[in-house]
């Protein structure tokens, strides 16, 4: 059960990340540098969006562990 929490909230977080965070995290990063080439941007947009989704995926698994290790029951062991 543990398991299948973390999973649900990784998604659900990396969903909201990718929907609201990572476009203008991306943003920020391509305004702050210059280029020489619309290829550049694109690879750092991608790249940046990339890592943001990623990393808000394993935040959401982190999040879903924690509160499925709060309401599994512990292991109960014979005596």
């Amino acid at each position: 059960m543990r398991y299948l929490i973390a999973m649900a909230c990784a998604v659900v977080v990396a969903a909201l990340a990718t929907i609201f965070v990572s476009p203008r995290l991306a943003s920020m990063m391509v305004d702050q540098f210059t280029f020489n080439s619309p290829d550049e941007v694109g690879n750092l947009e991608d790249g940046v969006f990339m890592a943001a989704n990623f990393m808000a995926l394993l935040i959401g698994w982190w999040l879903g562990w924690m509160i499925g290790g709060r309401l599994v029951k512990p292991a109960e062991t014979p005596s």
